[in-house]
């Protein structure tokens, strides 16, 4: 009978342990792509397009893409897309 693995096991394996360099790229990777489906989906509650989008925050339409795909995005314009949306943003330390 095989042994049943948990999620960070099944990471583990593929990804490598936690810290490691490959891990650590997933897990940025993971959360670049989890931001951008947040921003894809309140974009998409508002009824905005990618254009309406762009032109509210001063970028063009590519970019705003991009972020959506998880693909690039600075801190400061990730807060500046969060705000056009209604979304707040909380940093704890």
């Amino acid at each position: 009978m095989s042994k049943l693995l948990n999620a960070n096991d099944l990471l583990s394996l593929r990804y490598g342990e936690g810290g490691s360099i490959k891990r650590e790229k997933f897990k940025e990777d993971a959360l670049a792509y989890y931001f951008g489906e947040l921003i894809r989906n309140r974009r998409k509650e508002l009824k905005l397009t990618q254009q309406d989008l762009a032109t509210i925050v001063g970028k063009k339409r590519p970019y705003i893409s991009r972020v959506e795909k998880g693909e690039d995005i600075q801190l400061s314009n990730f807060a500046i897309i969060l705000n056009a949306l209604g979304i707040s943003l909380e940093f704890k330390y």
